[in-house]
């Protein structure tokens, strides 16, 4: 589709009436940005929004009676090397009046976390915290804000701490899929923490073939397509650079499949859901029609059976012990590290543009 007017990573993105708005982020040009650009699917077209007062980017977003709440996310860089600063502010977005307004601050300032509404309250979800060292630590956090009141809860945590993991929800539970975990900040996890919110409870699902960070998610309705989690690109343990995967979560089966790969590879980028179709927004613009979409607006009929997911998970995992010298751990966490820090490098260079 047509390209974003401002190419970006970190952004947000959010749809309001059918209308996709790409929010903050950074470029070449910038580390912070609070540039909103508004995308009209029926037209392909661009337009140029109100800024957002705090420009960051890895800030939470999330749509509220048709209001879009930008909540934290990184606004500076500590001088000392000591990672990013957060901030703690609540700004949203009226697209009917093009202005934005400041709500009650998040209790934990933070970036790279999950944000997702149910039954009218945002759920805000993991991410990174500034610290010392080791330098800025995941955490398993789960703060609730309610907009109609204006204040915020805390809920069960998650049961293993992640950053940059991705997210949807359906049917009242938040999946929260992949991302960062750790101490050194390294790992490509294939998590599937599972969160009710009725019951403020976690569980752990069929996980994500290949794990993932800095990927992105969305959820399909069921009205035009059926109801499945897409999580596409990201990057990867076996790969430093962004792939183009399409990863299909079927939640009432609990099975993976795969989708047609993406025409762009991106990650650190966002993905919006208009009529059950999927935009990856960040440099490019690139639209994913599932499976069994039907333009109508009433239900489609349930897939044929060839179209349906086949699992890649087995149900059931298997146990590895495994029992090595004291020399051969030093010299696997020595490996590991040089991995990791290579890979950090090429990925650093990627998003420094």
């Amino acid at each position: 589709m047509s390209p974003i007017v401002t190419s970006r990573r970190g952004l947000g993105v959010a749809v309001v009436e059918g209308r996709i708005y790409a929010i903050g982020g950074s470029n070449s040009n910038s580390r912070y940005l609070g540039t909103n650009e508004m995308y009209d699917p029926a037209t392909d077209t661009w337009t140029t929004k109100a800024s957002m007062p705090t420009p960051r980017r890895d800030f939470a977003i999330a749509v509220y009676k048709n209001k879009i709440y930008c909540i934290s996310g990184e606004s500076g860089y500590d001088s000392e090397g000591l990672g990013g600063i957060y901030s703690q502010v609540n700004e949203v977005y009226d697209p009917a009046t093009d202005t934005w307004e400041t709500k009650a601050s998040i209790p934990t300032p933070r970036y790279g976390m999950c944000s997702n509404v149910v039954y009218g309250k945002i759920y805000v979800i993991g991410g990174g915290l500034h610290s010392a060292y080791p330098i800025n630590t995941c955490c398993g956090l789960n703060e609730v804000y309610d907009p109609e009141t204006d204040t915020w809860t805390k809920k069960t945590p998650l049961p293993i701490s992640v950053l940059y993991a991705a997210s949807a929800a359906v049917e009242g539970i938040i999946y929260v899929l992949g991302g960062q975990g750790g101490i050194f900040m390294g790992g490509w996890h294939d998590y599937n923490m599972v969160y009710d919110v009725k019951n403020d409870s976690w569980s752990m699902a069929a996980p994500i073939p290949i794990g993932c960070e800095r990927a992105a998610a969305g959820a399909t309705t069921g009205i035009y397509a059926p109801k499945r989690i897409y999580v596409f690109g990201g990057f990867t343990e076996a790969s430093c650079t962004p792939q183009n995967l399409t990863q299909v979560y079927d939640p009432e089966n609990n099975v993976w499949s795969s989708g047609t790969e993406m025409p762009t590879p991106q990650a650190w980028f966002d993905v919006a859901v208009s009529n059950d179709e999927l935009y990856a927004i960040s440099g490019a613009n690139d639209k994913y029609t599932p499976t069994g979409y039907s333009s109508s607006a009433s239900p489609p009929l349930s897939p044929l059976p060839s179209q349906e997911p086949t699992s890649l998970i087995e149900p059931f995992t298997i146990a590895l012990v495994a029992v090595v010298s004291g020399a051969a751990v030093v010299v696997g966490a020595v490996l590991l590290l040089y991995r990791r820090s290579r890979c950090k490098t090429i990925q650093q260079k990627y998003i420094d543009g």
